[in-house]
């Protein structure tokens, strides 16, 4: 039984631009940031979303279609904001380069060139293109190539941008044939309990937990709070365009770290018979979070959705399921007796008050989110747990190095490794 959905996947790539115009794409994506400030000030003002568009497209000195792709992520950055406070409220002071948003065959062409290359022609201005060839990763060329010549994939909208000062095209492209197991059809569930710095992982089969794991990312609450502290003294020094620049420099940073860790998540659950990776539903959690305002802005910036979003549809494309169960008490439930009480956990350590087993409490979440999403969603008995294996963690290094291995099972690719039984006193 499957459930067949589609499967978007960005694809990125260097412009060789052969038009001698290039100065002509920069033009637009600074046009491009006015749509956007606009949008976004017309929003702040309380103008009807729906006619917020046709009042931007008039002083536009962009292809309509393009202006009214840019007002759209413009207005999806607004909803974001009010639905799940993701980020800080979006300004509409920004300056410099904004990504050119566009239509295929619209905005934006493709067509293979003779010798192989992918020829692109951008609409940059109305009746004025860029064109050129395009470079980039062998795999990713493949699949357009593929999108180009195959019925099973169309070709959606792409952005335009300049990525230190190199220009850019990232496009989106979906298999509508792709086929993911139905949710029902599992034999092993992941459970993933996402935190301020680390992820952890628990694989649980009919025969118990088969393995788990922590993964480590201080890197990225760190370099949270660095940001945030530039950006706190350069706005009390009147200085918005230097803090436009690190609020961009800090998402680019998040974004590619969560990329790295979503696919060693979904590469360790490949190992596995038939998984289904099971997340918290954390969107009330996050809404009922009030405990004052530096931990409020700690815990509400923290890019829970986005890890979630970017493991489920890296899955997608491996015909993985995700699935969402309620996360009341799974940071406090003991895995093991079942006992519940919020003095068991004491910050990464987990004791449960009645049976005394002690525990890597976010290791502990991860096996009641395998748990209850076993329960919700499988059709084969979840077992009683009597023990637990050895909590694994493992820490990315930033120039991709590994050290020695301290167990002797193997561990996601990219990290070192270091045994830890539990916890202790």
């Amino acid at each position: 039984m499957t459930d067949i959905q589609a499967l978007v996947k960005t694809l990125d790539f260097q412009l060789d631009i052969q038009s001698d115009n290039e100065s002509l794409l920069k033009d637009a994506t600074l046009e491009a940031q006015s749509v956007y400030n606009e949008t976004i000030r017309l929003a702040k003002d309380g103008v009807d979303w729906d006619a917020i568009p046709d009042r931007v497209a008039d002083d536009a000195h962009l292809v309509k279609n393009t202006t009214q792709r840019v007002v759209a992520k413009a207005l999806d950055a607004m909803e974001n904001y009010y639905e799940y406070d993701d980020f800080n409220q979006p300004s509409h002071t920004k300056d410099g380069a904004y990504p050119l948003r566009a239509n295929y065959e619209e905005g934006y062409n493709l067509s293979l060139a003779d010798g192989g290359d992918v020829a692109f022609r951008i609409s940059a201005k109305p009746y004025k293109h860029v064109k050129g060839v395009l470079e980039g990763d062998d795999a990713h060329l493949d699949i357009l190539k593929t999108a180009l010549t195959s019925d099973e994939w169309k070709i959606g909208t792409a952005e335009a941008l300049f990525h230190n000062d190199n220009p850019e095209l990232h496009v989106n492209v979906t298999n509508t044939e792709q086929a993911v197991r139905d949710k029902q059809d599992s034999r092993t569930a992941v459970g993933v309990d996402v935190n301020e710095d680390n992820v952890a992982l628990t694989a649980l089969s009919e025969g118990g937990v088969e393995d788990s794991l922590v993964i480590d990312f201080p890197e990225i609450k760190f370099e949270r709070h660095r940001y945030f502290t530039m950006r706190k003294r350069v706005q009390n020094a009147g200085k918005p365009s230097i803090h436009n620049t690190l609020e961009g420099r800090e998402q680019r940073f998040v974004r590619d770290r969560l990329h790295k860790v979503s696919r060693h998540i979904v590469e360790w659950s490949q190992q596995f018979e038939r998984p289904c990776i099971v997340f918290e539903d954390l969107k009330e959690m996050r809404d009922s979070i009030d405990y004052g305002t530096r931990m409020n802005r700690r815990l509400h910036h923290l890019p829970f959705r986005a890890l979630q979003y970017y493991t489920s549809y890296k899955a997608a494309f491996e015909g993985i399921p995700t699935a969402w169960i309620n996360p009341e008490y799974t940071s406090q439930r003991c895995p093991l007796c079942g006992h519940i009480e919020r003095a068991n956990r004491n910050k990464k350590r987990f004791k449960c008050k009645d049976c005394k087993h002690q525990d890597h409490s976010d290791r502990g979440a991860s096996v009641n989110i395998a748990v209850k999403g076993s329960k919700k969603h499988q059709d084969w008995n979840v077992p009683a747990l009597n023990s637990l294996p050895v909590v694994r963690k493992v820490r990315r290094q930033a120039s991709g190095a590994v050290d020695a291995p301290t167990v002797t099972h193997d561990t996601a690719r990219g990290y070192q490794t270091d045994g830890v039984a539990g916890v202790s006193d």
